[in-house]
Formats: structure tokens, C-alpha cells, sequence
């Protein structure tokens, strides 16, 4: 996922964004049947990848999208690494196309939160606010979200300077200077990305040393771009249109600071959307599914894709591609019952 650091970009996707659910919502017809083959649960690049392939493949496909439908793109602005868009695209508009394309070829929508699932016995049901609906299988893509600090000016200026992933958006600010908030695998990951394009990266990190492993924190210190900001957290992200630095509180002290910037990369991990699932699939103690020989989980007949699986990539192209896969499983597991 990308993130430009252009206001006016920033403003149309949001306003964009905005106006197409509505506009979904309004528009769509939903054909209910008695039996479905498949149930999404999730409508980012993973669930939407999987309902192109199922309704292509024949497989009669309810895609439960949820009341804020289309994943973490539709909160960015240009998507720059995603495969067949030479000159980027924005992320509601590649949302958009997936709906669109997923919806030509049969995907039925309901743009509600699936509230309760039953996969004790089969047929499996889904219980989205009053209706409860059956599928003779389910794909679980509900994603992850990534943990914000909270803040304000932190919502302000997400698309124009500040962001959650490097290996997206750390191009756009060549020759800057960037924040990396966290101590973790996934901060020093991201300072050690930025710090290819940056001219100077600082951590912040709240305590006065890293939990990331040995291996990356001794990169990180070697690298000469790379600088420390201990025992200190992010009181404010300081800027009107763009960011232009962050003031800084000592957590050992009252001590507040400020340090100019470009960007602010926060990297204080994920938290996967499966809280639903807790007690029916196995997930690990993060709370991912746990996955088994490719997208299949712990319960026969229900398979996983996405971000609610995958702690790693987490990314568009890589969620699309787990979404193929796990209609292609879903698919020949149906195969095999008729």
C-alpha cells in the first residue's frame, strides 16, 4: 500500500472513497439463494481476488464486505507496487475496479459485519445482523488492522507524510528526513527500508532498548543513517498540510522536545481482525489463523487469505495472490464433496 504525501490527492481519495460506498450500498442488488458454495468473509484485495475466482469457477459466492468495505486501501491515496498501473494508481479507485470486476462475474455483496459464525457442522452459516446465511464453504479474509497511536494530528495527516508501511512509500521521501515510531521487528524493518531512500532516519522508542531481534537491531546500528531517540514517545505530529516534525515526550521525565521531520512511520504492530473466530480456528498467540498446506485451516471446508493469516508481506499484491489461492482450494475441496 502507498501513500502520497499530497493534500489534494489525499482529499479526493477520501471524498472519492466516500462517495463509492454510498454509492455501492444504494446501487447493489442482492439476489439471495438457498445454498451458497462459498462465503467471503472480507472485501480487500484478498476476499475480492477470491470472489473473481469463484464466480468464475462457477461457484455461487456471497461476499459479506462489511460496513467499511475494501481493506487499508481505501485509506491510501497512490498504490504505486501493485502489478498493471504503470502510473499508479489510487487505492479507493483499485478497490473500485476489484468490486467492479468481482460483481461482473456474479459476487453477490452484503456491506454489513458478519457477526457470528457457526462451523461446528456443515452446511457452515454466517450471521450478518438479522440473516443468517449458508455456505457449503467459507474464505476467511477480514485482514488485520495496524495499531495507531491515537493521536489527532496522526489521523490528519495520514496520505501526506505519515504512513505504516516503508516498503510502500519510503521513495516518496528521497533525500528526507523520516521518523520510525517502535521498537520492534516490524520498526526496525521499516528505518532499515526508509533508510535507502532517507537522508536521515531517527527511531523513537519508549523504552532505552530495542525487543527487535539481535540480527536486525545489529544492522541497524551499523547503519549510519540510523539514529536512536530513547525513552521517548510521540506526543504530537507537528504540521497543517504535510508533516513537518513531532514534538516528544521523555517517558522517564516531563521533559517535551521537538524534532523536525518529513515523515512519521509508525511501527507498533498489527492486530489481526479474527476476534470472531476465537474458539472455532486455531490461530496463534498473536491471534492469525494458523494455516495448514496452503490456505486451509484447522476446520475442513473453511480456508484463509489475507492479512488475518499473514504477518509477514502484508501486502496488496501478496493478499490478492493469497485470495486466488485460497478460491482455487475452496474450489477443488467442493470438487472432491460432489
Amino acid at each position: 500500500m502507498d501513500t502520497l504525501s499530497s493534500p489534494k490527492r489525499a482529499a479526493a481519495a477520501s471524498e472519492t472513497g466516500s462517495k463509492r460506498q454510498i454509492k455501492h450500498l444504494d446501487s447493489t442488488v442482492i439476489r439471495l439463494y438457498a445454498m451458497y458454495d462459498v462465503i467471503i468473509i472480507g472485501s480487500g484485495p484478498a476476499g475480492l481476488t477470491a470472489g473473481i475466482y469463484t464466480c468464475r469457477a462457477k461457484l455461487r459466492t456471497l461476499l459479506i464486505a462489511g460496513i467499511e468495505w475494501g481493506g487499508q486501501l481505501m485509506l491510501t491515496t497512490d498504490v504505486e507496487n501493485f502489478p498493471g498501473f504503470k502510473e499508479g494508481i489510487l487505492g479507493p479507485d483499485l478497490m473500485d475496479q476489484m468490486w467492479k470486476q468481482a460483481e461482473r462475474f456474479g459476487a453477490e455483496f452484503i456491506f454489513e459485519d458478519a457477526t457470528a459464525l457457526d462451523i461446528s457442522s456443515k452446511p457452515f452459516k454466517v450471521s450478518v445482523g438479522d440473516g443468517v446465511y449458508e455456505g457449503r464453504s467459507v474464505i476467511i479474509a477480514t485482514g488485520a488492522s495496524d495499531r495507531w497511536l491515537g493521536l489527532e494530528s496522526e489521523t490528519r495527516l495520514r496520505g501526506r507524510g505519515v504512513s505504516i508501511c516503508a516498503t510502500c512509500d519510503a521513495a516518496f521521501f528521497n533525500d528526507k528526513k523520516a521518523v520510525v515510531v517502535g521498537g520492534g521487528d516490524t520498526a526496525i524493518e521499516e528505518a532499515l527500508a526508509l533508510s535507502k531512500f532517507a537522508s536521515e532516519v531517527k527511531v523513537v522508542h519508549r523504552r532505552d532498548e530495542l525487543r527487535a531481534s539481535k540480527i536486525l537491531q545489529e544492522r541497524a546500528f551499523k547503519d549510519p543513517k540510523i539514529g536512536f531517540v530513547w525513552n521517548s514517545t510521540v506526543k504530537e505530529i507537528m504540521g497543517k498540510d504535510k508533516v513537518e516534525g513531532v514534538r516528544l515526550k521523555k517517558t522517564d521525565s516531563d521533559e517535551e522536545f521537538e524534532m523536525a521531520c518529513d515523515a512519521v512511520f509508525i511501527a507498533i504492530g498489527h492486530k489481526p481482525n479474527t476476534e470472531i473466530f476465537k474458539g472455532l480456528l486455531e490461530l496463534d498467540e498473536r491471534g492469525y489463523v494458523v494455516t495448514k498446506d496452503g490456505t486451509k485451516t484447522s476446520v475442513e471446508g473453511v480456508f484463509v487469505a489475507g492479512d488475518a493469516a499473514d504477518y509477514r508481506y502484508r501486502q496488496a499484491v501478496t493478499s490478492a495472490g493469497a485470495g486466488c489461492k485460497a478460491a482455487l482450494d475452496a474450489q477443488r475441496y467442493l470438487e472432491e464433496l460432489s
